[in-house]
Parts: C-alpha cells; sequence; structure tokens
C-alpha cells in the first residue's frame, strides 16, 4: 500500500475517533455542557499541518477533559532528529493522532489518558496505549479494567496484553518518586511488523478505551465523596504534573517540534496539590 494512503487512512481514522468520542462526553454530560473547539497551525511561514483541541470543562462528571487531533509535519532540528527512529537519514517528518486526558469531579471516578499516533520518518510506525489512574483504591476496578484490556489484545495477539502492560508500568512510573502514576494499562510504541494488522489494532484500542471510559464513569459518577478525598485527588492529580511535565514522551515530542503549547499542556489538571 502506498504510504499516502496510510497517512490518510492514519489520519482520517483519528479525526473520526475524535468526533466519535466528543459525542460520546456530551451524552454522558446530558448535552448541557459542550466542547469548546480551537483549531491551531503549526508553522508561521509555511504549511507544516496543524489540529484541533476541543475543552469540556465544569461538567457534573467532566472537571477537565481534552480531545485533541493533530497533523503535522515538515523537519526535525538537528537536535532533536537522532532521538526519533529513521531522522538520522531523514529530517523530514510527518506525524497524526489523538490524544485525550480526563480529570473527573468525583474522586471515586479514576483520571484516564489515552493517545494513538502514526508517525513518518525514513519509515512509518505506530504507538499509543491507554492508562487509568485512580486516586482511591478499588481493586474490583483494576481487574475489571485489566480484563477488559486482555480481551481486546487477545484477539489480535495472545502476547500482546502480558508485553503492552509491562512496558505500561515500565513508561508511566515516576523514578524520582519510586511510584507508578496509576494502576497501568497498555503501552506501545514503534509499531511496524503489519501496516494493515497494526491500523486494526490501533483502531481496537481506540474503541475499546471509549467502551471502557463509559462503563467506569457509569459505575462510579454518583457515588458521594467527602472533602478528605477530594485532597487526596488533588494530590494525586499533583504526581500526574510531575510525570507530564518530566517524563511524558508526547510532551517533549511536541514542544521540540513546536506544536500548539496550549493542546500539549491540555493533559494537565486545572487544580492539584502537593505535599
Amino acid at each position: 500500500m502506498d504510504q499516502t494512503i496510510k497517512k490518510k487512512l492514519a489520519r482520517n481514522w483519528f479525526k473520526t475517533l475524535q468526533e466519535v468520542i466528543c459525542q460520546e462526553i456530551e451524552e454522558l454530560e446530558g448535552k448541557k455542557k459542550i466542547f469548546k473547539i480551537k483549531n491551531w497551525e503549526r508553522g508561521k511561514n509555511s504549511n507544516e499541518g496543524g489540529g484541533q483541541f476541543r475543552i469540556l470543562e465544569n461538567g457534573k462528571i467532566f472537571e477537565k477533559v481534552g480531545v485533541n487531533f493533530s497533523e503535522v509535519y515538515g523537519k526535525f532540528s538537528k537536535q532533536f532528529r537522532n532521538r526519533i527512529p529513521g531522522g538520522d537519514k531523514n529530517p523530514n517528518f510527518w506525524a497524526a493522532g489523538i490524544s485525550v486526558v480526563m480529570h473527573m469531579k468525583n474522586p471515586h471516578v479514576p483520571a484516564m489518558h489515552f493517545n494513538t499516533r502514526y508517525i513518518y520518518t525514513s519509515h512509518g510506525w505506530f504507538g499509543g496505549g491507554m492508562d487509568v489512574t485512580p486516586c482511591l483504591k478499588d481493586k474490583s476496578l483494576e481487574k475489571w479494567f485489566h480484563n477488559e484490556l486482555k480481551k481486546s489484545c487477545d484477539k489480535h495477539n495472545k502476547n500482546f496484553y502480558k508485553k503492552y502492560k509491562k512496558w505500561c508500568d515500565e513508561y508511566f512510573y515516576l523514578p524520582h518518586r519510586k511510584e507508578p502514576r496509576g494502576i497501568g494499562g497498555i503501552f506501545f510504541d514503534y509499531k511496524k511488523e503489519n501496516w494493515e494488522k497494526d491500523f486494526n489494532f490501533v483502531r481496537e484500542v481506540g474503541i475499546s478505551f471509549k467502551n471502557i471510559f463509559r462503563e467506569i464513569i457509569l459505575k462510579k459518577y454518583k457515588k458521594k465523596w467527602s472533602n478528605k478525598q477530594r485532597e487526596i485527588q488533588l494530590e494525586k492529580r499533583g504526581r500526574y504534573v510531575e510525570f507530564n511535565l518530566l517524563y511524558d514522551r508526547g510532551t517533549k515530542f511536541g514542544l521540540q517540534t513546536n506544536g500548539n503549547v496550549e493542546a500539549i499542556l491540555m493533559s494537565l489538571p486545572p487544580v492539584a496539590k502537593w505535599k
């Protein structure tokens, strides 16, 4: 399959998924709250792509949720090109993807994160995943969440869940705190074994995320919570901020390729605390 067609298929899927996820969120909110939409362009002097980020704040369920789509292209800087596979051979790049971060009003509902992307330099690959960050322990939620991930992964390869769960556990870890960010999930990168199979898996992950976040929210968003539990939530958000600013690859990639700062930092919670 021609690379132009691959890029178009990936790009169209990420944009479609943005629409589907936003519709689901607005339905959960009762359509009284709708997303604020902002389009942006990369590059002041030439067309280097851009994207659209959508943010909904102060809803009955979501304190803040962002759903971003981007399609960007151009040349890596000399300092950055050696850090990206294929960048040393060809500094030109193209990248498209979707990123979702949910910070909930109710401390019983965990923060949730999802992203998938397709990047092309001298060769192309998929990456992405999803993870959940509860501020209150819930072993039954953890078990259910990982069972759902395993079922989705097993449809494509029986080895995927174990491999990508391990990668997620290693990635979403705060070395300076010596603690994980949350209860994990799946994470994969540099996926380029078979384009059509990889693309099918990426779509599976996207649909699974939509179903998973809906199920978790409906189970938990009406539960009563205390001021103490709210304080725990705010402190847990502080850890979330630390990871995203210190370690997150997507944040670094976006900032180092002149992405939209507002869209990149969409992942940060509206309120957080540190102790």
